[in-house]
């Protein structure tokens, strides 16, 4: 049986993980299992894989992604190249799009120092499978979401959103729906390349809080103007509320073969069970 090396052993391959043990004999690397992206050291040990799955976000601070520069160099050193490498990137290397629709063929336009060094991590893999010939497939995936990953505490603290006119659109993925395009991605029949994994949903950033609200049974949250927000939203949160973009998923959906469990947002939050 084939290896898959799993860099980054969080939510969304937990959630792939069953999916992928009938075909690949699956290797976390993680803290936990004693590799650390952070320290190369503790990369001598790499075990050798059929295909790489990179999970892992990049550090917190500079310009550069050093865990992906640290995971491509213990890779290189090893006696097998993978022949497949899949990379969860993040939309938010597109920047602020105005609320364009957005393909992939758009160039990227990081806004943030978080969105510059995952264009940094893609750039490393594309040079590095480039050379190499190994098989790339980058997932640019928006806010992520299910049951257990709802934006409730923010609704619970009061946090506002903006007025309409001011509101910027988000774009979602179910966290099942993820696993199952990194599943698919990793299949030899699956073409290369960079994808939006991304659902069909097309709202806005309020209404996406309000739906949310609504099916938690909490309070919508406040509506309020843009040149109000710098003083009431955090300034991390505030960026994401800087950035309107509506991402287009068809090469997603004809090259990879992916048919969504949750098309939108109204089939995927769920509603909260009523007390008998």
């Amino acid at each position: 049986m084939k290896t898959l090396l799993i860099a980054g052993y969080g939510d969304i391959a937990r959630r792939a993980t069953p999916r992928l043990e009938s075909r690949y004999t699956v290797q976390a690397l993680s803290r936990r299992h004693g590799f650390d992206l952070d320290r190369p050291a503790t990369l001598a040990e790499l075990p050798a894989a059929d295909a790489v799955l990179h999970c892992v976000p990049p550090p917190r601070s500079g310009a550069q992604d050093t865990r992906t520069q640290h995971l491509l160099g213990a890779l290189a050193k090893g006696r097998i190249l993978p022949a497949r490498v899949v990379y969860v990137s993040t939309s938010g290397v597109y920047g602020d799009c105005g609320g364009e629709r957005v393909d992939e063929s758009r160039a990227v336009h990081p806004q943030t120092d978080r969105a510059r060094r995952r264009v940094d991590a893609e750039r490393q893999l594309a040079i590095w499978c480039g050379e190499r010939g190994v098989a790339l497939v980058i997932l640019r995936a928006p806010g992520i979401y299910a049951a257990d990953r709802l934006p409730l505490e923010r609704l619970r603290l009061g946090t506002p959103a903006l007025r309409a006119e001011d509101d910027v659109y988000t774009n979602h993925i179910h966290a099942e729906d993820l696993a199952a395009i990194i599943v698919r991605s990793l299949e030899v029949t699956a073409p290369g390349g960079t994808y939006n994994a991304s659902d069909d949903s097309e709202i806005r950033m309020g209404d996406w809080l309000d739906l949310v609200a609504e099916r938690a049974g909490l309070p919508r949250p406040p509506r309020i103007a843009r040149g109000e927000a710098r003083d009431r939203i955090a300034p991390e949160l505030l960026s994401f509320m800087s950035e309107s973009r509506r991402l287009a998923n068809r090469r997603m959906k004809e090259g990879l073969g992916v048919r969504l469990r949750y098309p939108t947002v109204f089939e995927g939050v769920p509603r909260r069970e009523k007390a008998a």
